[in-house]
């Protein structure tokens, strides 16, 4: 294949059991559509209720609008606990049924360094949640940032000028094949993901304080 498309769907090692899951099943599906549904999530956590007028009746409670956005993305661990267990149940049962054995630790630690990674796309969808009314427009700003940085750190790989600008994407900190193929886990860029959810939750909660809902 092209080596612009090796570099984008991160293809390599398509001989082992390994390098096909690495490259089709978790770069296209949970990389991107995964990724892609949290940023969704994120961007309807607050705007689809400030857009239906849910949000003038909780905050008519005496509760402050910090708790009301730490509450909503704690309720992100039901996806992220349902969607984990059960395509890890996916990923073992596909692969004893076509007779390939896989190691247990390398994927285990596939879908835990991928949580600091959809929790900063839920962030991104965060962001625009608190700063859009308009529930259908947060959601499509927040899928469409996510999506466009997943293009942006594939293709600036391809040109050492712009290859710096690999670093604003949480891609960039979440290579599966390097814990795949290469039992390489990068704490660090788990790390520096979980730090950006941080930042972008706590933008969310000063926003949305000041704002006039």
């Amino acid at each position: 294949m092209p080596e612009a498309m090796i570099t984008l769907f991160g293809i390599e090692a398509l001989h082992t059991i390994e390098g096909f899951l690495a490259s089709y099943t978790y770069e296209f599906f949970w990389v991107v559509f995964i990724g892609i549904y949290f940023a969704y999530l994120g961007g309807g956590l607050i705007a689809s209720e400030i857009e239906d007028r849910k949000m003038d009746l909780t905050l008519s409670n005496p509760v402050s609008r910090e708790s009301v956005i730490l509450q909503k993305v704690g309720a992100l661990w039901a996806p992220l606990l349902i969607l984990n267990l059960g395509f890890l149940a996916i990923v073992f049962i596909g692969t004893f049924l076509i007779g390939e054995s896989i190691e247990i630790i390398p994927v285990l630690m596939v879908h835990l360094l991928s949580i600091p990674y959809l929790l900063a796309c839920a962030g991104i969808g965060l962001v625009f949640s608190v700063f859009m009314r308009d529930v259908s427009s947060a959601q499509a700003g927040a899928v469409g940032v996510v999506f466009i940085l997943w293009l942006i750190e594939g293709i600036v790989q391809m040109d050492p000028d712009f290859e710096w600008m690999a670093y604003l994407s949480p891609v960039h900190y979440y290579d599966v094949a390097d814990i795949l193929i290469r039992g390489e886990y990068a704490f660090v860029g788990a790390g520096i993901l979980t730090f950006l959810f941080i930042a972008l939750l706590a933008v969310s909660i000063v926003w949305f304080i000041k704002r006039d809902i």
